[in-house]
């Protein structure tokens, strides 16, 4: 252990260096989400999405059109 004080410093140096570049999945995904379905209030990602949810999820209403999804 000829390094030991210079590996603990780049171990730790290391860590706090992954630790601040690392973001959160669930924030990034928070930003992607902008539709929400007026039913059940799922956050959708776009037009697309929500009219596949109401065809899965509430097949006996009607989608709302592209100006009131959101």
């Amino acid at each position: 252990m000829t390094r030991g004080k210079q590996k603990i410093d780049a171990q730790r140096k290391s860590a706090e260096k992954n630790q601040k570049s690392k973001g959160s999945q669930l924030e990034a995904r928070a930003v992607g989400l902008k539709v929400v379905c007026p039913i059940c209030k799922a956050q959708l990602a776009n037009e697309k999405q929500l009219i596949d949810h109401y065809g899965s999820k509430h097949p006996k209403e009607k989608p709302p059109g592209p100006s009131n999804a959101e």
